[in-house]
């Protein structure tokens, strides 16, 4: 009853989102041409270690303000920083260097600071706005059902039959993979099976009990009472065992990272690029969820993101959040979303009417890459940060996943 009642809750409070930003305005993904990221040359590197620490450090993140004061990168930067590294299974690893064509410059954000409250270190504070999935119709169903788990902790999101995005400290700590990264291994939700042994087990009773049966009882009513009576015990018994998850764990084939993020640990403070592509080496069968291209707040109906992840602090449990965006820059979401560590490199959604025939589609603007410190106006602010998915990383992330740059025209 408890969780019925609060799906109502859930459902009627978010519909009233969805029916007020219908109002304000009419939202919808608008495509763009993208830019063309094609790949140019790629060179074998050294075999990386595999010994970093699990735990991104980055000395000091340039901020909103800051961010506005640094000068337009020229066309070289942008293609040494969108180039990228490949680690394979077997510990080895190249560099491709990457050539942009077709770059059309996007405007300048209007970025405003809103003075939101400071928190200190806590990714969750107050009242905790988070929602465990728990129910087996919305765990194994869209959109939930796209959130994965990666054995170095992280969250991540499936994007193709054979892809996940993630953020890229949970592989790679900007100066060396971290350990266990090498046999990394991607896990996808799964219901357990009704009953496990017991249902075998106890037919063999039941089967025996048919043959005599208690003495001076007619042994089929004998059956029948008894057959009743275990499955309303085996029911109460499994209670909350049938609704538990498992993971179906599959091996990574390929990781990618950009060399953006790759050269932080020489001293660039490179979150704009904290992101991973990791291909699988066997194919689920969910229904993946698609890239888009990170509106502006003003385009976001009522400002509100979305995503899910494996918080440290719920153990293998699903958990869900919404909230809306404090502030942007050009690569980054500025957010308060309650979460926790573990639901680092989840997959932020919206959902938007396609322009083509109006229906409702969830698409991945952002991943979320945690909390940060960054400077606004000279003074640090604590924040839960997301990577936007600009037209040049959507380039990025489509020719990762599709080998070349032909289905990566419009997003």
């Amino acid at each position: 009853m408890e969780n019925i009642l609060f799906w109502l809750i859930f459902v009627t409070s978010a519909w009233a989102l969805i029916r007020g930003s219908e109002m304000e305005q009419d939202a919808m993904w608008h495509l763009r041409r993208i830019p063309r990221v094609a790949s140019e040359r790629t060179f074998h590197l050294a075999s990386p270690t595999f010994e970093a620490d699990a735990k991104m450090v980055l000395n000091k993140v340039c901020g909103i303000e800051c961010q506005k004061e640094l000068p337009a990168r020229s066309l070289a930067e942008l293609e040494d920083s969108l180039s990228y590294e490949t680690v394979f299974e077997n510990g080895t690893r190249t560099l491709t260097r990457v050539k942009v064509q077709d770059l059309v410059s996007e405007p300048t954000q209007n970025i405003t600071t809103k003075g939101a409250p400071v928190r200190r270190k806590r990714q969750v504070y107050g009242t905790d706005s988070r929602f465990s999935i728990s129910d087996k119709r919305f765990l194994t169903n869209y959109p939930f059902s796209t959130a994965v788990k990666l054995s170095t902790g992280c969250s991540g999101i499936l994007v193709s039959p054979n892809h996940v995005l993630t953020a890229a400290h949970c592989v790679h700590d900007g100066k060396d993979y971290i350990k266990g990264s090498k046999k990394l291994r991607v896990g996808v939700l799964k219901m357990r099976n009704k009953g496990g042994g017991k249902k075998h087990r106890g037919s063999k009773r039941l089967r025996r009990e048919a043959d005599g049966g208690d003495q001076g009882q007619d042994p089929k009513e004998n059956l029948k009472e008894r057959r009743k009576g275990r499955r309303r015990e085996s029911g109460r018994r499994r209670q909350g065992v049938e609704g538990r998850p498992s993971f179906q764990w599959t091996r990574v084939k390929k990781t990618h990272i950009p060399a953006g993020w790759a050269r932080a640990g020489m001293g660039d403070a490179a979150l704009d690029y904290d992101y991973a592509l990791l291909e699988l080496k066997r194919a689920h069968k969910k229904k993946y969820m698609e890239l888009g291209v990170s509106p502006t707040i003003k385009k976001i109906p009522g400002g509100m993101i979305h995503f899910s992840g494996f918080d440290d602090d719920r153990a293998d449990e699903l958990v869900y959040r919404f909230c809306s965006v404090s502030d942007e820059s050009s690569d980054l979401l500025y957010q308060y979303c309650d979460a926790e560590s573990g639901s680092t490199g989840s997959g932020v959604y919206l959902r938007l009417k396609e322009p083509d025939n109006r229906n409702w589609k969830r698409k991945i603007v952002a991943v979320y890459s945690g909390h940060q410190w960054v400077d606004v106006h000279g003074a640090q602010t604590d924040y839960n940060v997301a990577v936007r998915i600009t037209p040049l990383k959507y380039a990025q992330i489509c020719l990762w996943i599709h080998g070349n740059d032909a289905n990566c025209t419009y997003g």
